[in-house]
């Protein structure tokens, strides 16, 4: 509790008595007033990047899901040895053994007019001229995020699905299930506390991002980080900390709607 209180309460609380103080060009000043706030929900930037941090979030959960699932279910039902699933499972987590930083600006050279995906379209014929909008776009941000949180989809789905009992899987059959059937009224429903969790890792990870954003886009794009990020670097604390009250604020409505579909406190 005391651990808690000091690291978690008291900065947040602290960022939302900020929130309301005044600033200048020179000099912030305590204060209790609404401007910021005002500020912040009268200007068009706020909601266009608010939508925009919302097309991340969906788009990137979709891709994990799919990515995550197919390989969670793989590694659980396919792979019949338990050391193999170890083995595979880490070979997964491998990739994140190093910076998030290092395996997105990896993608650069990659993506890039003169990198490695066009050069290679470029002398099978695919394309006659290298396509610019694999880098510096939203397609280049949500591969960078599909890349950097797949794996916080993969493991709370695989671990759910281990505790399928395979009985049940096997009634499913003995009644005349087909494969389909028994994925979807069987499998997925077991599944969906997994699911929630890996929803929840992706989606607040997403929305809090800033970094992937600007690196990414080439500072072309933004969402909600970047919004506090720049308020930052110009020195206006109180303008940031009102912003990242309201995306806090917006984040706990998103995992509250999540979490009335399931009752993910079975996996914890």
């Amino acid at each position: 509790m005391v651990v808690l209180l000091a690291f978690l309460v008291a900065p947040i609380g602290m960022i939302v008595v900020v929130s309301f103080w005044g600033a200048t060009e020179f000099s912030i000043y305590p204060a209790f007033q609404f401007d910021n706030y005002a500020f912040l929900f009268g200007s068009p930037v706020t909601y266009k990047v608010f939508l925009a941090t919302f097309k991340y979030a969906i788009i990137t959960w979709v891709f994990t899901l799919a990515i995550g699932f197919t390989v969670a279910y793989f590694l659980a039902f396919h792979v019949r040895s338990q050391t193999m699933q170890i083995a595979l499972f880490l070979l997964c987590t491998i990739p994140f053994w190093t910076s998030n930083i290092i395996r997105m600006i990896s993608w650069i050279p990659f993506l890039g007019r003169n990198g490695i995906a066009n050069q290679t379209l470029i002398s099978w014929g695919v394309i006659d001229a290298p396509l610019d909008w694999l880098l510096y776009s939203d397609f280049a941000v949500i591969l960078a995020f599909v890349h950097l949180y797949t794996l916080f989809m993969v493991v709370p789905i695989f671990n759910t699905m281990m505790r399928i009992d395979r009985s049940l899987i096997e009634a499913a059959y003995d009644n005349g299930a087909t494969g389909l059937q028994t994925l979807w009224h069987v499998i997925v429903p077991l599944t969906k506390p997994g699911i929630m969790i890996g929803t929840i890792f992706v989606v607040t990870l997403v929305m809090g991002d800033f970094i992937t954003v600007r690196f990414m886009s080439g500072s072309q794009k933004a969402n909600v980080g970047r919004l506090i990020s720049n308020d930052i670097s110009l020195l206006q604390y109180p303008s940031a900390a009102a912003t990242a009250v309201v995306l806090l604020c917006t984040v706990l409505i998103v995992i509250g709607v999540l979490l009335r579909f399931v009752n993910i406190r079975k996996e914890l």
